[in-house]
């Protein structure tokens, strides 16, 4: 249980930084974002590994550091911890927030940005924390959230900038309770996250074989 509780927790934490900075319209925005990740990445790494992202255990599943029955459980915990997310952050900001892509993006270019970064992310995930080489390093939390950073600085002005199911679907959810948004992207950030997740899984196995 303590895994699930730590996973709800990060994820909130993440997504509700996400919220704020956003509908505040936060100057580095996207700094804030990553170190927020960071920050609840070296909280909860030792606990249930810090995904705070279903891309990244499904990553982590496939790469064979999680048990199969722990999957679902594990993305149970993140969407609710991003939903409670997006319905505090309306309470205090009197608006939600939905990640969405740009008006002039295509669905074929939100789904390239959203796979590259999740795979980058979720790689650099495999190889700074479940790489044995790597193992007892003090950086894999920076190197995961400064990904982020990156990846929002470079990409979501195109996609929305999710990386992350949970960041695209949580708030959607809590924006509709609350009578406002739509979920018509929502697919989106699912379907380039989870294949983003698969494809470093599947990468890590060729560049690291001996693990």
């Amino acid at each position: 249980m303590r895994e699930y509780i730590t996973e709800c927790i990060g994820t909130f934490f993440l997504v509700f930084t996400v919220c704020l900075t956003v509908l505040n319209g936060t100057p580095a925005a996207a700094l804030a974002i990553g170190v927020s990740l960071m920050i609840m990445v070296y909280m909860g790494g030792h606990i249930s590994g810090g995904h705070f992202n279903p891309a990244v255990t499904l990553a982590v599943w496939m790469r064979g550091k999680l048990s199969g029955s722990q999957v679902v459980p594990y993305w149970i915990a993140q969407l609710i911890g991003a939903i409670i997310a997006g319905l505090i952050s309306y309470f205090i900001m009197g608006k939600s927030f939905v990640v969405a892509p740009a008006p002039s993006a295509t669905t074929l270019q939100v789904l390239v940005i959203e796979f590259l970064f999740t795979f980058a992310l979720c790689l650099v995930v495999l190889q700074t924390a479940t790489n044995p080489k790597t193992s007892g390093n003090s950086y894999y939390g920076l190197a995961i959230g400064l990904t982020v950073t990156a990846g929002v600085y470079a990409g979501g002005g195109v996609s929305g900038g999710a990386f992350n199911p949970a960041v695209g679907t949580g708030p959607a959810i809590a924006s509709m309770i609350t009578g406002g948004g739509t979920m018509s992207h929502v697919w989106l950030y699912i379907v380039g996250g989870l294949l983003g997740g698969a494809a470093a899984a599947a990468v890590y196995k060729v560049q690291s074989p001996e693990t």
